[in-house]
């Protein structure tokens, strides 16, 4: 009964001063939003990417050559010979206009590919069909687009067998991609692919420094990288600076690592955000215990014992901070859902909502003890004296 009817008088206090209890809680509300809406869109993005990078598949190798001698079209016949590798697929963006009629393409990435390249990188064709051997070794003006150029350039009549304009020069499309979206930062959508050998010729350069590769199977990755790493050093001269072989799951550890940096950088935002609360909760606390010291003289002069007083004011700082942290986790939740409508991925993790939360309340605690053991040694002659 009397705990009750302590419970009733804390919030009644905190109800007569709304605009500072408000202010008060500000910082935890602050602190909780943050981490929740932080660490929640972190954890979407990462998730995003790692779905991305896994869905090219294990075995999948990436080769990256920055060294002044490029890789010539005739290695990769060579190269697909190599101990544990499957198939090679040789790639090389183009800066070119694509129009149609006077009407230009925006947004267009103009890649050169072999007959490889749809397969490796798990691309399929809606109509038509892909860039060819023959293709690439006739240099032919053939192309294969995306979804969304086929409808900006060609409408929705069937677009197999017009031609389209690539760096001035008529282009037949012989194949359309389905429609997929963006994934690892390229649209395959806007994506227009024609042979790498018409590619060099648009460039007005010739070698190969970009390479998609697949190993036999997703346990000879390691040994297709080494093989893959030697060749390039014997026939390129070239250091292992200059050589970049990389694998999805290095990719997806260099992820991790980077959401691991990024939650402990959050965590020392959101800490500072709730230190800064904690001392809001203990400025008002102390604040209340001087506004309010006739009242606790009062109480103690009618037989409130310390423990009465202190528990009075410990109820009024949980109580601030059980609030603070139920607005914020509210607001994090939503502040997280409004993001998803400019397209980014919120993932809201309930340990994190539980742990900012106690962490919220335990923070309200602690830096309202001392205002509450404040409060429970006031000498209540003292007190009563207080104008």
């Amino acid at each position: 009964m009397i705990f009750a009817r302590t419970i009733k008088l804390a919030l009644k206090n905190i109800k007569s001063n709304k605009l500072r209890s408000a202010l008060t809680m500000l910082g935890l509300i602050i602190g909780i939003s943050s981490v929740i809406a932080l660490v929640g869109l972190g954890t979407g993005t990462t998730s995003d990417v790692t779905s991305q990078v896994s869905s090219l598949g294990t075995d999948i190798l990436t080769v990256s050559i920055n060294s002044d001698e490029k890789l010539k079209l005739d290695s990769i016949d060579e190269m697909d010979e190599l101990s544990g590798i499957d198939s090679v697929a040789p790639y090389a963006s183009v800066n070119a206009t694509v129009s149609k009629d006077g009407t230009a393409a925006s947004s267009v990435s103009v890649l050169g590919v072999d007959e490889n390249y749809l397969e490796i990188r798990n691309y399929s064709l809606s109509s038509g069909r892909g860039i060819s051997f023959i293709d690439t070794e006739n240099k032919s003006k053939t192309c294969v687009i995306g979804s969304e150029i086929s409808e900006s350039l060609l409408g929705y009549s069937d677009p197999i067998g017009k031609t389209i304009r690539i760096a001035g020069d008529n282009y037949t499309v012989v194949g359309v991609l389905e429609e997929q979206g963006s994934s690892m930062g390229v649209n395959a959508d806007s994506m227009v692919l024609i042979p790498i050998t018409a590619a060099e010729s648009i460039s007005g350069s010739s070698g190969i420094s970009s390479l998609y590769i697949k190993a036999d199977n997703e346990d000879s990755v390691e040994f297709a990288q080494l093989s893959v790493e030697n060749y390039l050093k014997s026939n390129l001269n070239a250091s292992s600076d200059d050589i970049t072989v990389s694998t999805q799951e290095s990719m997806l550890e260099t992820m991790e690592s980077i959401q691991g940096s990024l939650a402990l950088l959050i965590g020392g935002i959101a800490g500072i955000s709730l230190l800064v609360g904690g001392i809001g909760v203990m400025n008002v606390m102390l604040v209340s215990v001087t506004e309010r010291t006739k009242e606790i003289g009062i109480r103690k002069s009618l037989g409130a014992t310390r423990g009465n007083i202190l528990v009075q004011f410990l109820i009024e700082a949980l109580v601030l901070s059980l609030l603070g942290g139920i607005t914020g986790i509210l607001s994090g939740i939503g502040i997280g859902s409004m993001a998803e409508f400019f397209g980014l991925t919120f993932t809201n993790s309930m340990n994190i909502v539980i742990i900012s939360f106690g962490v919220a309340v335990l923070v309200g605690l602690i830096f309202g003890i001392f205002p509450a053991y404040r409060a429970s040694r006031l000498n209540p002659i003292d007190a009563l004296r207080q104008d």
